[in-house]
């Protein structure tokens, strides 16, 4: 295939404006996300907060094995679709692939259900064959969630990502374990972690009713995307199509999510439900940065769909790096912060949790050569080689299990830093490699070097000159961050035509 020229905007616009519905929602999730670990880590014991950190790692893993990667494969066909003309295939290509996925998430529950005990005798207290219990019996809403969000998201509105599961399930997570906090019980913590994902999965389908119904059925035509001699039309997506692309999606996902929560199990097994409770907290600036991530991840992928649908391929390598420029901005100045004062951090879930201050110094680092490595997973997963995407998740876990096992039993939270720093790292190298045939994708460029140098100066450079001339502590974060957000915000500002900010 020959790369072809790219358009003025090569979609970024669309994007961007996503990305900002998104960001918004992100800043908010971000917070209550933030405010729920805290309340839980001050309100309840160590061990409490270790086996509800637990269970709720196991729910997440068990929920990406039942979805089937159905949520990518509606992402991926129903774009197609856009571009394709053929809209009013989507009722047909909903059934397809909600039935199964529902079926799983049912079957996965009951599974759960069953084998609770033996979970719960290998995670220690008896509570916690009653948490994962409790947790099964939302799995399938969970699911249903996840799939309805994927698919108003293929049609690229995100405001209802925002509204439902960005603002509004963790709004009602925090206010239920502010009222079981009160009370003083701990038995009912699993049920107000998981009982708005019921809310959450009702108004998610019928926001999605609302846009399919909205959408006119049209005859196949040229795509409006698409480059002079693309063939018009495309055809009829079959259950084997579909799930040749979604499950080995699926696989590559339970990968990802067993990376991303894995290690609380590991040090929960390896290095007890302490250990597991502040490797949970050190990690939660990664989660928090996670929320910016998918801003932009979930705009874009949509687009890069189409363009790859569409074969522009100079398109595609515009709207990557502009990305990754993107999150640079939104996510490295969390990270900076983070680490320069990363005993101040920790000491905002509780004295008892000081000792997650080198995890969370690893965790930062990490974050920051992979934020800058961009989105060539998201690339790799459009261009519908999930087959690719699956083995690299499997490396992937199979880094962080390994280095677990090594570094855990030994060095407790940090131990299991490092793993998931390993296990990121290889996760985002080789999709670039993988995808040098078809694109040649890389982040050096000119958007980024601005994001990065922005980054560096407004929350390195000058939260080290206050620590060093103030002693640090609390006053030098606030005013080092005050200052910090503004001068980059000034800078982003200053430069937006070179990040491809604006019109």
């Amino acid at each position: 295939m020959t790369p072809t020229e790219a358009r003025p905007d090569s979609g970024l616009r669309r994007v961007l404006r996503g990305g900002v519905v998104n960001m918004a929602g992100a800043v908010v999730s971000a917070a209550l996300n933030l405010a729920l670990i805290i309340a839980i880590t001050r309100a309840f014991s160590q061990e409490t907060a270790g086996l509800l950190f637990s269970a709720t790692s196991v729910f997440l893993i068990m929920a990406a094995v039942a979805n089937l990667g159905a949520p990518d494969g509606l992402v991926y066909f129903i774009a197609r679709m856009r571009v394709f003309g053929r809209q009013g295939g989507v009722p047909a290509l909903l059934r397809l692939a909600l039935g199964p996925a529902m079926l799983a998430a049912c079957l996965v529950s009951v599974l759960l259900v069953v084998f609770a005990r033996p979970l719960a005798d290998a995670l220690g207290p008896e509570e916690a064959t009653a948490y994962l219990r409790i947790l099964a019996l939302f799995l399938p809403f969970a699911v249903l969630t996840d799939s309805a969000l994927a698919a108003t998201r293929a049609h690229h509105d995100m405001s209802v990502t925002v509204l439902v599961d960005k603002v509004g399930r963790p709004l009602a997570q925090l206010g239920l374990v502010a009222m079981i906090a009160l009370s003083g019980s701990a038995g009912l913590l699993a049920l107000a972690w998981a009982g708005p994902y019921l809310p959450a999965a009702v108004l998610a389908w019928f926001w999605l009713g609302r846009i399919v119904r909205r959408s006119v059925p049209e005859e196949p035509r040229e795509p409006a995307d698409a480059p002079a001699g693309t063939p018009a039309g495309e055809e009829r997506v079959t259950s084997a199509g579909f799930w040749s692309f979604s499950l080995p999606r699926a696989l590559g996902g339970v990968a990802q999510m067993g990376v991303q929560r894995g290690g609380v199990v590991m040090v929960a097994l390896l290095n007890g439900l302490t250990g597991a409770a502040v490797f949970t907290a050190a990690t939660r600036i990664m989660v928090v940065g996670q929320f910016g991530t998918q801003a932009v991840l979930y705009a874009a992928q949509p687009r890069f769909a189409e363009l790859l649908a569409a074969r522009d391929h100079a398109a595609v390598r515009a709207l990557y790096q502009a990305g990754t420029s993107w999150l640079v901005c939104l996510t490295w100045p969390l990270y900076l912060s983070a680490l320069v004062f990363a005993p101040e951090v920790m000491k905002l879930f509780g004295a008892e949790y000081s000792t997650g201050a080198t995890a969370l110094v690893i965790v930062c680092a990490g974050q920051l050569a992979a934020q800058v490595l961009g989105m060539g997973d998201l690339i790799l997963t459009m261009t519908g080689r999930t087959g690719l995407n699956l083995l690299n998740n499997v490396m992937s876990l199979l880094v962080n299990v390994v280095v677990c096992v090594l570094l855990v039993p030994s060095h407790g939270a940090a131990g299991a830093a490092a793993a998931l720093v390993a296990a990121v790292l290889i996760r985002k190298f080789l999709p670039l490699w993988q995808l040098r045939s078809l694109v040649l994708l890389h982040p050096f460029s000119r958007p980024v070097l601005i994001a990065t140098g922005s980054a560096l100066v407004w929350f390195a450079a000058l939260p080290l000159l206050l620590d060093a001339v103030t002693g640090g502590g609390l006053p030098a974060l606030a005013a080092a961050a005050g200052a910090g957000v503004g001068g980059h915000l000034y800078t982003v500002w200053h430069t937006r035509a070179h990040l491809q900010l604006r019109r």
